[in-house]
């Protein structure tokens, strides 16, 4: 007698409930979108995606590079988080350019477009802290003022605890910590990911809208912009076992362990904290985060969890703001920053 495998029925289940939940979402949208349209304003300048590549130790790794390397000056370094990519920080950019900022948006080893690097490889967050750790070497980035956004903000948060001489200042925007994350989706990812591994794009696709809607945008227009631009790297043969492979390293283990040895002792290193009033990582992480770092907290009222793009002006502006802080303190050697 002939079953069907138990991980066929739960793929199935999925497949049918994540379809269903898109198209109920898509009516209710449809209904929206005249009396939201008035109300989007006019798009901030987005910055072109000006991709660098590298092997490093093996591994080919992407970023995206804006603005003229300065030896005189700290550059810039954006990390983002799942399931994005370094467009995320598309809108944050050309603010910080105009100032004559060095931006670099580096790209996740297994996330984005590099969905194939990270195939069979370890993509936890202690292992990306190594990973850019070696791409900055590569990169002869001794030391950079950083941002990270989602699980970009966990590794920041090692990079700080592990290579406290590398961070001048560190913001972070809507992050993973302590045990405030895998958000529900991810988790439901995390424990079948055998499941969604086998998933054809097709059938992938309707979970993974409904995992980034619950998140969400509290910029609509917006909303649906980052929803066709995240969808494009898992819109492939390897894109179902890329988001499987991700969902199976997220684990709160690895923030709690990291927040046991922040702040690093013996360093004064500026800390910001931007964060969605209604994000689903909640406000009170933000605050017990802000407390451990001795950090300021901007919440961002009725803000979400994407405020790369919904907010990235008051983004940016705490970039400038942490890029004042550190040009007022003494580096430990070589030349200090410049103001922007």
């Amino acid at each position: 007698m002939n079953k069907r495998p138990r991980s066929l029925k739960i793929l199935g289940r999925l497949a049918l409930a994540g379809t269903a939940t898109w198209l109920a979402y898509h009516a209710y949208r449809k209904k929206q979108l005249q009396r939201e349209a008035p109300h989007q304003g006019i798009s901030p300048p987005i910055a072109p995606e000006l991709t660098r590549t590298a092997l490093i130790n093996g591994v080919l790794m992407r970023w995206e590079e804006h603005g003229e390397r300065e030896t005189s000056q700290l550059p810039v370094i954006m990390v983002h988080g799942i399931p994005t990519n370094p467009r995320i920080w598309r809108y944050v950019i050309p603010r910080l350019t105009r100032s004559g900022l060095h931006c670099l948006a580096w790209e996740l080893v297994g996330f984005g477009w590099s969905i194939n690097a990270g195939l069979g490889r370890d993509i936890s967050i202690p292992k990306q802290v190594e990973y850019l750790r070696a791409w900055l070497d590569d990169q002869g980035i001794d030391q950079a003022v950083f941002v990270g956004h989602d699980v970009g903000g966990g590794v920041m948060q090692g990079l700080l605890a592990a290579y406290p001489e590398r961070v001048a200042g560190l913001l972070l925007v809507d992050t993973v910590a302590f045990d405030n994350w895998p958000v529900v989706a991810m988790e439901m990812a995390r424990q079948f990911h055998f499941v969604f591994d086998k998933l054809p794009p097709a059938l992938l696709k309707p979970i993974f809208h409904v995992g980034l809607r619950n998140l969400g945008h509290d910029n609509a227009q917006r909303g649906r912009e980052a929803a066709a631009l995240l969808w494009e790297p898992y819109n492939s043969s390897t894109g179902p076992a890329g988001f499987a492979n991700q969902a199976r390293h997220v684990s709160s283990r690895d923030t709690q362990a990291i927040a046991d040895h922040l702040p690093p002792d013996g360093y004064d290193i500026p800390v910001r904290i931007v964060w969605g009033e209604k994000d689903s990582l909640s406000i009170e992480s933000a605050e017990r985060l802000a407390t451990l770092l001795g950090a300021p907290l901007h919440c961002i009222p009725g803000g979400r969890h994407f405020n790369p793009e919904d907010h990235p002006v008051i983004v940016a502006d705490e970039i400038l703001n942490l890029l004042g802080s550190v040009a007022q303190l003494p580096t430990p050697s070589g030349p200090g920053p410049n103001e922007p």
